[in-house]
């Protein structure tokens, strides 16, 4: 469906986000008209580094805010909602778990209720839950399927969890929304500035534009996806669900289905980019943590078997050209940005 998205009033909630802003500027490609809720404007983030905020509609608000939400869903018609507005550090979950349920709760209870009173317009609700709500399985019952019960112990595994849940929840029953529920590895690539995660921050670090600390002892293991492959993806969604009404309700895992070891990762990172001598040097000296970290599950990989069949979707880009081509970005970002 080329065309599909050509003059489309499409909301975004998170549009100030890593995936929020790489969505948004893929939707203006397209020709739709895009509406993007933000609670703090930052010219430090991905959007107005694009210059992105020049090209979409930006409403200052709270996702917590129905009255907010109705007036916008109904006075500039939108048609298709991608829920990506989140508190998604797990360590800041563990500090200010209330802030996070506030956020990740009732954020999405508040926008499916203003969703559920309007009762018109809306064609297609993605919501973005997360592979964390799956909760801690034994290695041998991996990969996630979404059939699996989700089991969440920590602050923002929980939370994803009880989206998920309110989610399914106005799909089903009496509400019948358009609503299709994702849960995604985790996401990388061009465009991620919040650098107390992972991979922005090794990368920073190769670069010697920072030391490199790491906040954990690099035993987990995790499923990474590519960014214009989850952007891909949430659009094919998207335009199937507003034409196909069974696929209302459904849930679906997306991933490489192949796990690294995060130990790995961050040496692979550096091996990318620092000469050989500065590479055996930071192996030597990197010092790992001995304890486990808190409020980490050690094992995530996903099956992405059901998406593949009905979308007719893979990953294209594999961890090694993905790393390449964010490496590439983050070169020639961090030349010119003080961050």
């Amino acid at each position: 469906m080329k065309d599909f998205w050509r003059e489309k009033k499409v909301f975004i909630t998170g549009i100030n986000g890593f995936v929020g802003s790489n969505l948004a500027k893929t939707l203006i490609r397209k020709g739709a008209s895009v509406y993007g809720l933000v609670r703090n404007e930052n010219p430090h983030s991905f959007l107005y580094f694009e210059k992105l905020n020049k090209k979409v509609t930006l409403i200052n608000g709270d996702i917590t805010d129905l009255h907010l939400l109705k007036r916008v869903f109904i006075e500039e018609e939108i048609e298709h909602v991608f829920h990506l507005a989140a508190q998604v550090e797990v360590g800041k979950a563990l500090e200010y778990p209330y802030l996070t349920w506030e956020s990740n709760i009732r954020g999405t209870y508040t926008l499916l209720e203003a969703v559920r009173e309007i009762k018109k317009n809306i064609q297609s609700i993605i919501i973005a839950s997360s592979d964390k709500a799956y909760g801690s399985y034994p290695i041998e019952q991996l990969p996630y399927k979404e059939s699996y019960p989700l089991i969440p112990d920590y602050p923002y595994d929980v939370s994803k969890a009880c989206s998920d849940l309110i989610a399914q929840s106005y799909c089903k029953n009496s509400f019948k929304l358009p609503i299709i529920i994702t849960r995604f590895a985790n996401i990388y690539g061009p465009g991620q500035l919040n650098f107390s995660a992972l991979i922005p921050d090794c990368i920073r670090s190769a670069l010697g534009l920072s030391v490199f600390k790491p906040r954990t002892n690099g035993n987990h293991y995790r499923d990474f996806l590519y960014i214009s492959d989850v952007v891909d993806l949430y659009l094919i969604m998207a335009e199937r669900i507003s034409e196909n009404k069974a696929l209302r309700g459904e849930i679906f895992n997306a991933g490489s289905n192949n796990p690294i070891n995060i130990k790995s990762l961050i040496m692979k990172i550096f091996k990318l980019l620092v000469s050989e001598k500065s590479y055996i040097d930071f192996k030597r000296s990197v010092i790992f943590s001995k304890s486990e970290s808190v409020g980490e599950i050690l094992f995530q990989q996903m099956d992405f078997q059901k998406v593949s069949r009905i979308f007719e979707w893979k990953p294209a880009t594999n961890i090694d050209k993905g790393l390449e081509l964010s490496i590439d970005w983050y070169r020639k970002f961090l030349k010119n940005e003080k961050i």
